[in-house]
């Protein structure tokens, strides 16, 4: 079966990875990124389109019609709020489908007064007030935004008339004091909700939680999400956000028609929600089969990089490199080697092992990894056993490192230093 080929735009926010995290694996998804700005993805995706217009460009259909034709997509999957409305108005034009719920829906779900207005009868939706509450505090944010930017508590009339000068398209909300939760759902093509997960959004950074956790009690987010699927027509993951006013009453106050932030803790018990979206949107029936056990995510920064190094040959020492304390296997140095078997370079384990090196390997299941082994003398000297000129030198020892550079003039690398190579 041919891959479906799939754009992602745009493939750097944080779910147009989280999608890449989900789908990289698949044998029925190709993934292409595309972005506006020079971003992560370049980094992550192989196959990557950079410098497209905004979605805000009068000439972005066009230029999204026009990698549709050349990259021959089958169909779009939006990552950001913004995206997902902006293509799906664009959907009969581009000539593709584009992977969300109708556009009514994205419309509602774009805009918090209009999710408001559609909700305040059927769910606890916050307080809207005029300029001039008779108390504070109040809470302050866009009609339309991403990445609680523009949000924020106001505690006093002066403060909020400064908020409102500077951002006049903010509402003004009630203040909920209480805990706030995600709840990750999802609707196949039959409109039936197959999934919800509701988490506790323990530590939040540029609006997303980087340390979530699933909650105990389910039922009440479950009603909840089944009375918003009952509202709209919604459409593969979705997710709304809830937060507890100071009675401990849940009040809604988001619905997106995309997948969350942090929705990948839902991977890791089984549910796959950008996967099952795709699988979803070309007519599978979806089922799903979820763990039932205790985890918790936890994000922070990850590093990528790129460089030019042109190398056929790995030399890469044991000691206290490829195995550390003569008890563990460097895992990160190991995948690096595999990488390397992938790309067809040469591998070569050049060391002053005192051990019986033979048996070692063996033990660590390491036998069969290189293509030569050059077993020397501790008095000996390294530099002298590397005979190709396209090489790199992996190894713990600052000195062995010295040498090569001075005798060899090739690049370098301390053990700290694999990420580089990894890409």
């Amino acid at each position: 079966m041919q891959k479906k080929n799939i754009l992602v735009f745009p493939c750097g926010s944080e779910i147009g990875l989280d999608i890449f995290d989900g789908v990289q694996y698949s044998t029925y998804f190709h993934l292409i990124g595309a972005s506006s700005v020079d971003d992560h993805g370049k980094f992550v995706f192989q196959d990557y389109i950079g410098g497209m217009p905004f979605v805000t460009d009068p000439f972005f259909g066009d230029a999204l019609k026009d990698i549709v034709k050349k990259k021959h997509i089958d169909a779009v999957f939006p990552a950001t709020d913004m995206a997902v409305t902006c293509l799906k108005r664009l959907e009969k034009e581009i000539g593709c489908p584009v992977i969300t719920s109708p556009l009514e829906t994205t419309e509602i779900c774009l805009s918090k007064q209009k999710t408001y207005d559609t909700f305040r009868n059927l769910l606890r939706t916050p307080v809207v007030f005029n300029k001039k509450p008779e108390s504070f505090p109040v809470f302050v944010k866009p009609t339309i935004g991403h990445s609680s930017i523009g949000t924020k508590k106001v505690c006093s009339q002066t403060e909020l008339n400064n908020a409102l000068a500077e951002r006049p398209d903010l509402m003004v909300l009630e203040y909920l004091p209480g805990q706030e939760y995600t709840v990750d759902c999802f609707t196949d093509k039959e409109g039936k909700l197959l999934f919800c997960g509701a988490r506790e959004r323990n530590r939040i950074k540029a609006g997303i939680s980087v340390n979530t956790t699933f909650v105990s009690d389910q039922l009440p987010f479950r009603k909840m999400a089944e009375t918003i699927n009952s509202a709209i027509s919604l459409r593969g993951a979705w997710f709304f956000q809830v937060k507890k006013t100071a009675t401990g009453e849940l009040c809604l106050l988001e619905i997106a028609a995309r997948f969350g932030g942090s929705s990948i803790l839902c991977k890791a018990i089984g549910v796959n929600l950008p996967l099952m979206t795709l699988f979803d949107a070309f007519g599978y029936t979806v089922r799903i089969q979820q763990a039932e056990y205790y985890v918790e995510l936890d994000r922070a920064l990850s590093n990528r990089f790129r460089c030019d190094i042109d190398y056929d040959t790995v030399y890469v020492d044991y000691d206290d490199c490829l195995i550390l304390d003569n008890k563990t296997v460097n895992i990160r140095l190991v995948e690096f080697l595999f990488k390397s078997l992938n790309e067809g370079k040469k591998l070569v384990l050049l060391t002053k092992h005192e051990g019986n090196l033979k048996e070692d390997l063996k033990r660590f299941r390491l036998s069969d990894l290189f293509d030569e082994i050059i077993h020397i003398l501790e008095e000996q000297d390294k530099s002298l056993y590397i005979n190709e000129t396209k090489a790199i030198f992996i190894d713990d020892s600052f000195a062995e490192r010295q040498r090569v550079v001075e005798n060899r003039h090739i690049p370098v690398f301390s053990p700290e230093m694999i990420d580089v190579l990894m890409g």
